[in-house]
């Protein structure tokens, strides 16, 4: 059986999974179903490797964090006792990865945001390549919600338009109110009502 190798690049990273065609799900021989081994190489950290297990827990933090990002909705993903986990910091964002083997020191990743959109790019290559024929259990892409948009909006740009509106409707409601009618309307109004009279008086 002919080992496959398949390698997404980008500018500051390269994704390389290697595998098997799985032929339970009648797998064409140049697919991927199965994955042995993966490498992550980015710019100034060490190679990352790993299970199929892991690269998906990979994905599971990083591609949800990414869109929270693109939404400047910025958190922490990932379990802070699971395996991986990406969250904002001062040098952009923080990706803490827990080896499973005890003699391996946990390690921390600096990403910035053009190297953080490199890894999700890459990840999202593989995600779609129809050549890698597995069932990624990923979570469902879900909108933010209002409450979670709002929340990130700072207070003053929440209420700034609506209270701006308000105010000004009551200034100018107020204005109406005050100021005189002018000379040219008084005489036109008087104009108009003494025809009246006249008739009224007329016919008593």
């Amino acid at each position: 059986m002919i080992n496959q190798t398949f390698q997404y690049d980008q500018t500051s990273v390269r994704l390389q999974i290697e595998g098997l065609p799985d032929l339970s799900i009648d797998n064409d021989k140049e697919c991927l179903g199965i994955i042995s081994t993966w490498t992550l190489s980015l710019v100034g950290s060490p190679s990352l490797e790993g299970k199929r297990e892991h690269l998906q827990a990979l994905m599971a933090t990083v591609l949800p964090y990414s869109r929270h990002c693109i939404s400047d909705v910025k958190s922490s993903f990932g379990d802070a006792s699971g395996p991986i986990r990406i969250e904002p910091s001062s040098k952009g964002h923080k990706l803490s990865l827990v080896s499973s083997k005890p003699d391996i020191p946990p390690l921390a990743i600096n990403l910035d945001d053009a190297e953080l959109a490199d890894l999700v790019h890459c990840l999202d290559d593989m995600r779609m390549d129809p050549r890698v024929k597995i069932n990624w259990d990923l979570p469902v892409d879900m909108p933010l919600t209002k409450r979670q948009i709002a929340y990130k909006t700072p207070l003053a740009q929440r209420i700034g338009a609506p209270l701006i509106g308000g105010s000004l409707l009551l200034i100018y409601s107020l204005l109406l109110l005050v100021l005189p009618i002018p000379d040219g309307e008084e005489r036109k109004l008087n104009d108009q009502t003494e025809p009246l009279e006249v008739s009224l008086t007329t016919k008593l």
